[in-house]
């Protein structure tokens, strides 16, 4: 039988989930792609911490060279993470005519285009499922199985860290500063949660999948990026009394002539699906245009969940390898040729539904004042709650808008916020009443 030998870069926690899944389902594997996958070299720096698993003599190395620049491995799977040393070593081993498969979303969210040139250039393959949503195989389906739609929306809940704490914060009515203190004693969030809380994950996970499914370039500095860190306990309690939930949720849509790829909490009725995504679980809704509405759910992280992508990726290559395959499958499922330059709307041109809760004095005659400055700029209200009157020195008023434009929305609240009677600024919230 014949096999295809695999090198590693990195040893960490996706690293040893790897060696997990050679040594207990090799045989497993080979059945299913007609031949072998043989682990040959891992590179790390560290190369002495028990890690939990048994390697043979002379596997595991500190030179990359021996992964990269080995005649025998035919396939590099990149878990350092990070833009450098891993881009460097990435554009080595695709001049040196290996395939890569990668978990590393921030790589290829902001380097993907010169990694996926080199790649089309030299004939190997990029593949990185794992990037995107831990074990839910959302790239491959939008590559493979659902490729004869026009999609219209990719929406997710691509963050398990954020999705913890909005979780916990919903059901236990907590601040933010203790719920992402206990995500990170429970080692759901890292010591600097930045990334996670602030969006960035979630902003480049989302910039690969937009690209995917729209056929176009998205330069992930012109993502809107917003993370979780300003939501309060107050404004989840009133999402549950109007009937939603607030989520990280990632947003890419294309009317066929722009697109939409924007990062920040939203809120969506509690009667719909993915509002339902709790925990550290991630989904990703795609609507097609004869597949219709579809989601996907599952581990968004984690050792095995994505150690288990990783080696679909690596089993993909295989099966190509054995057949003589070359290029099956466009790396971002459109052909190279074809993938086009569409332009991302400003955020000051979206339309939404909005959430806006006001701090005023309580007097009367405040609403008026508010509702005055609104209509100036045609926002019109669908709903409001306004709590009776009591001796508190502020108060909150909440109202929900119809559609209404970015735009009028920050200027409205610009000049409301300058009134005398506004104790704070205003805090406002993005509303998805319509997910396709």
């Amino acid at each position: 039988m014949k096999s295809i030998k695999v090198g590693l870069l990195g040893f960490g926690t996706i690293g040893t989930g790897v060696v997990r899944v050679f040594q207990r389902n090799a045989e497993l594997m080979a059945k299913r792609i007609g031949q072998s996958v043989e682990l040959v070299k891992i590179a790390d720096l560290d190369i002495t911490s028990d890690r939990g698993v048994t390697l043979p003599q002379g596997v595991l190395t500190t030179d990359v060279e021996e992964v990269i620049s080995n005649p025998e491995v035919d396939v590099v799977v990149e878990l350092i993470g990070g833009y450098e040393p891993a881009k460097s070593f990435i554009l080595k081993a695709i001049a040196n005519g290996k395939h890569i498969v990668t978990a590393n979303k921030a790589l290829m969210a902001v380097h993907g285009q010169e990694i996926i040139s080199a790649a089309n250039k030299n004939g190997v393959q990029v593949m990185f499922e794992a990037a995107v949503g831990g074990g839910i195989p959302i790239i491959s389906a939008i590559k493979e199985n659902l490729c004869a739609n026009r999609f219209s929306t990719v929406l997710g809940i691509l963050n398990g860290t954020c999705n913890y704490i909005l979780t916990k914060m919903t059901d236990e009515g907590s601040d933010f500063a203790p719920v992402l203190k206990e995500a990170q004693e429970l080692g759901y969030a890292e010591a600097d949660p930045t990334f996670d809380v602030e969006g960035v994950d979630t902003a480049h996970k989302i910039a690969l999948l937009a690209a995917l499914c729209f056929g176009t370039r998205v330069d992930f500095d012109q993502v809107y990026t917003e993370g979780v860190s300003n939501i309060a306990a107050i404004d989840i309690q009133f999402a549950t009394q109007m009937g939603y939930k607030i989520k990280l949720l990632a947003i890419g849509k294309s009317n066929g002539e722009q697109i939409e790829v924007r990062v920040h909490p939203t809120m969506i009725p509690k009667s719909y699906q993915l509002s339902e995504v709790d925990g550290v679980f991630n989904a990703v809704r795609l609507s097609g245009d004869f597949l219709g509405p579809a989601m996907l759910y599952g581990s968004g992280a984690g050792m095995d969940a994505t150690a288990s992508a990783v080696m679909g990726d690596v089993m993909a290559i295989g099966r190509d390898m054995a057949s003589g395959a070359k290029g099956r499958t466009p790396i971002m499922a459109y052909c190279a040729d074809q993938v086009g330059e569409l332009p991302i709307k400003q955020m000051s041109d979206i339309v939404s539904h909005y959430y806006l809760r006001f701090t005023t004095v309580d007097r009367p005659g405040v609403l008026a004042q508010i509702s005055g400055i609104l209509g100036k700029y045609d926002i019109s209200i669908q709903s409001m709650i306004q709590p009776e009157r009591h001796e508190a020195d502020a108060v909150p008023i909440v109202l929900m808008t119809h559609d209404a434009k970015e735009s009028n929305i920050n200027q409205a609240l610009a000049e409301i916020d300058q009134l005398e009677i506004v104790q704070q600024p205003t805090r406002l919230i993005r509303v998805e009443n319509s997910l396709d």
